[in-house]
């Protein structure tokens, strides 16, 4: 069983922070659960293009405002809390907050904590195993 606080990830190598989000890594691929689970708080008024062509996202809103670009088709989503959006096609994608938004995304397969985005947004696919 696995069990832990944000306040336990606070300002450990689990917790990544840029200029335009914050992200807490959760459950990682060292887990061994075959996913991984994140926190991430977008700022407000910022625009963040992200393409995860190695990984499928799933991006729960839990609390602010704004939108999701799909960059393939240009259909645009209203993101509010409650909404889910799934990255089930690797979609390129932007996200441009009206207020901050907080969600919470699972990765499949699971990302290390490692990752860094390169200049396409994309996450490299690091593969790890478990840590018994």
């Amino acid at each position: 069983m696995i069990v832990r606080t944000l306040d336990e990830i606070t300002d450990t190598d689990r917790d990544v922070v840029t200029p335009n989000w914050r992200s807490k890594r959760i459950v990682l691929a060292g887990d061994g659960v075959g996913f991984s689970v994140h926190e991430t708080v977008l700022k407000a008024g910022t625009v963040n293009d992200f393409w995860y062509a190695n990984h499928i996202e799933a991006v729960f809103i839990t609390a602010g405002e704004g939108e999701l670009l799909d960059k393939e088709t240009g259909e645009v989503h209203q993101l509010k809390p409650g909404s889910i959006y799934v990255l089930n096609g690797n979609e390129k994608h932007q996200v441009r907050p009206r207020t901050e938004i907080r969600t919470v995304c699972v990765f499949n397969p699971p990302v290390t904590g490692r990752e860094v985005h390169d200049e396409h947004g994309v996450y490299p696919l690091i593969v790890e195993d478990a840590v018994s």
